[in-house]
């Protein structure tokens, strides 16, 4: 196990600022999380740590001691790509076995026998071992890629996206199943998506990364429920929260181009202007709710359809269990979960 802490760094390339004083720290044993759109900088993280890029300031501490001035392999990092990176010509075996043979590790072909087998095993994938990697699918060459970086037991798990070529059921089935190799075998990782629902489902704790800048870090629940900025708000959920322009006056928050008006919370300093940020699930259908207005849009999903209400010239997300019987035009009226309300200032920042 590592503790990982990564102060001020910065990277710069030709002029364009990749990192901005970004900071965080990952604890022994912990899944840990980058989360942001393309672009913002995840993969140079990475690779500024694994050391196959050099960083233009701060520093890097493995355990409490730095790594600025390590190689790559001094670094004991172990990074799993995107594009699956084998070697097409070796079967599985060979494949997996391969980081276990390099000069530096020496290991005994009887001890590579035992830790690829046990690898395989976990990774359901011990069928494949006397298959050329060439003719693996994708899922299966993900499998094995995985499986190159568990067989070293490295001092720190370096993820870039593993999962987001393979197909919908097929990511659903690998989150499930790195999550529970990560936490059996106690591994620190550091894992990079631009997919919400990888990092919620996954993660201890979730950096929010966007334009070289760390916007929020905290648990999937502090990054959902209080998330720091409306980017952040946005970035999470599905389907996307409620931002909605209101104003404070007559007693309470007026909800701009409709007739909805809210209580004002005891929060300090609530400007006249504001951003409501309501999840679609606090927004609840009932026959005898406080507000009414009329179905835009119906998108069922099996498990829960999705209610377009408009009203006035605000359209508002809302979520009703399974197939709702519902018809566009249809007044339905409805209720706000106020004590779930996210408030923003109009340039996007949490109040509160």
């Amino acid at each position: 196990m590592t503790k990982v802490i990564i102060k001020n760094v910065v990277k710069r390339f030709k002029g364009v600022t990749a990192l901005n004083d970004i900071s965080f720290d990952i604890n022994d044993g912990e899944f840990f999380v980058l989360l942001g759109p393309t672009g913002a900088g995840k993969t140079t993280t990475l690779r500024i740590i694994a050391g196959l890029e050099t960083l233009d300031s701060g520093d890097i501490t493995f355990d409490g001691g730095s790594i600025n001035h390590l190689s790559p392999a001094e670094r004991d990092v172990a990074f799993v790509f995107q594009q699956y990176s084998l070697y097409p010509m070796l079967n599985v075996y060979d494949n997996l076995a391969s980081p276990l043979r390099s000069p530096m590790r020496k290991v005994p072909e009887g001890e590579i026998e035992r830790i690829v087998k046990g690898v395989a095993e976990k990774l359901h994938i011990g069928h494949l071992l006397d298959r050329k990697s060439s003719v693996l699918s994708g899922g299966e060459m993900q499998r094995v890629a995985i499986g190159r970086a568990i067989v070293r037991c490295p001092r720190l798990f370096l993820m870039d996206e593993p999962l987001s070529n393979l197909d919908a059921k097929l990511r659903e089935e690998l989150r499930v199943e790195l999550k529970y190799i990560q936490k059996t075998q106690d591994s620190t990782t550091l894992f990079v998506t631009h997919d919400q629902i990888e990092a919620m489902t996954m993660a201890d704790r979730v950096a929010v990364l966007n334009e070289g800048k760390i916007l929020q870090i905290g648990t999937p629940e502090d990054i959902y429920d209080r998330p720091a900025t409306t980017f952040v708000a946005q970035l999470v959920g599905t389907p996307q929260i409620n931002l909605i322009p209101s104003v404070v006056e007559d007693g309470g928050i007026i909800i701009k181009r409709s007739n909805l008006k809210l209580s004002i919370p005891q929060l300090k300093d609530i400007p006249y202007n504001l951003i409501l940020g309501i999840r679609p699930e606090d927004i609840h259908i009932k026959d005898n709710g406080r507000f009414r207005g009329e179905i835009d849009l119906l998108e069922p999903l099996g498990v829960e359809t999705i209610l377009h209400i408009r009203v006035g010239e605000v359209v508002l997300l809302s979520i009703e269990a399974g197939l709702a019987k519902r018809a566009i035009g249809e007044t339905v009226q409805f209720d706000i979960k106020e004590d779930r309300i996210n408030y923003f200032d109009m340039n996007g920042f949490r109040i509160g």
